[in-house]
């Protein structure tokens, strides 16, 4: 994989064991190489000049961190350790609750809010033995693609300071591009999983709506019918070893799959026989030339890893974006805070305040009118599926731009929707309740990483792992490093 903008060579990697794979930390505690208190300090000092160069970080754990660290380095020596992620550091988005630890989620209105219990992710993921380091920022109630908010300000990009990370997970993926541990925890409602990991050039997964529940604390409960909880790694093999941890039926989400644990598998290359439908633009949206030029690069590599790649798309209806989603999500962001006036609205940021606005003026009607929409925008889903195995665009229809701003308006010369528009690949997905992927496939002339998006059928998640899988070793993005990695 390389770049479009002439650079000579990427920065080393960073020295520090934040930066490796979480089986590359798992592996070094068998050979006793370091334990894992010697992992978090190098973690925590990484999270440390990482918040101070991109603001990534909500509320740090660093003390609780390292007495874990301590308690796990201490069971090690003796035998007693267990567990998969046994000593590997995680970091939760500041929507997912952590007991004992102020969940803000961006917004003003929950100063001084601190849950009681943990997500059933936290749960899994501290009985697997991951130790927590921090919660990471969103923007608020994560309603927007990128990660600032009135709480915690602007998030920024590793890649460039001056561009944001992408949101509304962006601490996350922030965090793990710039070698902060090897995985996080973010949200999806409209992309927020995959459009921060596209910006910071990181492997970001949106599993199948219910597979990994959200109860019991998922603050505030906006995009009720659309958020997803997720994995950001660095590697394919962190996002599905974590898949397996966190993945599981929750009976106090009433949205939660009774599936059986599962385990997934990454280690084969070859894609034979698989049939992967590709789309530049769904037939309608706008994409910038940077995106459309790596994308044809990925459905070339895919093709010599065995796939057999045909154009095709699931003939969405160009209005989807104004008739489907925002009467749905918007009106489910305004019912997350239905009980909030003018006054308790009035730190938030405008554009927030806008989609509230909105969300109370679309009717019963409106909603369920969008909500028969969406059945049919499944259905197309479901009908695409009868001919390919899996369908791949880009993750985002632009790259990277300017730290501070909601979005942008114009993609290539033609007027998009500034707030969702330029995302047009995501929130489809979300409303179809799809499993997807984003994985890196290039830079822009600018450096700037660059998301190819692999979408498979409802709980098809290996499908997605042999696509990346078999990408990640033609085409081996962790080795490709942010200047900011190296503060």
């Amino acid at each position: 994989m390389t770049d479009g903008s002439g650079r000579a060579a990427f920065p080393p990697a960073p020295t520090g064991l934040g930066a490796l794979s979480a089986s590359e930390i798992v592996a070094g505690y068998r050979r006793r190489a370091f334990t894992p208190r010697d992992v978090v300090d190098d973690t925590i000092a990484a999270l440390q000049a990482t918040d101070e160069a991109c603001n990534a970080v909500v509320t740090p754990m660093y003390e609780q961190a390292r007495a874990e660290a301590d308690r796990l380095t201490r069971e090690m020596r003796s035998g007693e350790a267990r567990g998969p992620l046994a000593g590997v550091p995680v970091t939760i988005k500041d929507l997912v609750y952590v007991a004992g630890v102020p969940a803000y989620a961006g917004s003003p209105m929950n100063r001084g809010f601190v849950p009681e219990a943990d997500a059933a992710v936290v749960s899994a993921l501290r009985a697997s033995g991951a130790i927590i380091t921090c919660k990471t920022t969103t923007c608020e109630s994560g309603y927007k693609l990128t990660a600032d908010s009135p709480v915690t300000g602007i998030t920024r990009n590793p890649w460039n300071a001056g561009r944001t990370s992408g949101g509304s997970s962006g601490g996350a993926a922030a965090g793990v591009a710039a070698g902060c541990g090897p995985i996080a925890i973010g949200t999806d409602g409209v992309g927020s999983i995959r459009v921060p990991s596209s910006f910071c050039g990181v492997f970001g997964l949106k599993p199948t709506f219910g597979l990994v529940p959200r109860s019991p604390g998922f603050s505030p409960p906006s995009w009720a019918s659309l958020a997803h909880t997720g994995p950001i790694t660095r590697t394919v093999a962190d996002a599905a070893l974590t898949l397996g941890i966190i993945a599981g039926y929750d009976l106090r989400d009433a949205a939660s799959l009774p599936v059986s644990p599962r385990r997934f598998d990454t280690h084969g290359a070859s894609l034979d026989g698989i049939r992967i439908g590709a789309s530049a633009d769904f037939g309608y949206a706008a994409v910038s030339p940077d995106v459309r030029a790596a994308f044809d690069k990925a459905l070339s590599i895919l093709d010599s890893c065995g796939a057999q790649v045909t154009r095709d798309d699931p003939g969405l209806d160009p209005g989807i974006l104004e008739h489907t989603l925002k009467p749905i999500a918007f009106t489910e962001q305004a019912a997350a805070v239905s009980t909030k006036t003018a006054a308790d609205l009035a730190s938030s940021e405008p554009d927030y305040r806008d989609v509230i606005a909105a969300g109370r003026n679309y009717t019963g009607t409106d909603y369920i009118e969008a909500s028969y929409r969406r059945g049919q925008a499944r259905n197309a889903f479901l009908k695409l599926f009868e001919r390919v195995d899996a369908l791949v665009t880009p993750t985002v229809a632009v790259t990277a731009f300017e730290a501070g701003q909601i979005g942008v308006g114009t993609i290539d010369g033609s007027k998009v929707d500034p707030h969702l528009g330029w995302s047009p690949f995501t929130w489809p997905i979300n409303l179809a309740g799809l499993p997807a992927a984003t994985l890196p496939c290039g830079f822009d002339r600018d450096g700037m990483p660059i998301g190819l998006q692999v979408i498979a059928p409802w709980l098809d998640e290996p499908t997605i792992f042999r696509i990346a899988a078999a990408f990640e070793q033609a085409q081996p993005w962790a080795k490709f490093w942010p200047p900011l990695a190296l503060c």
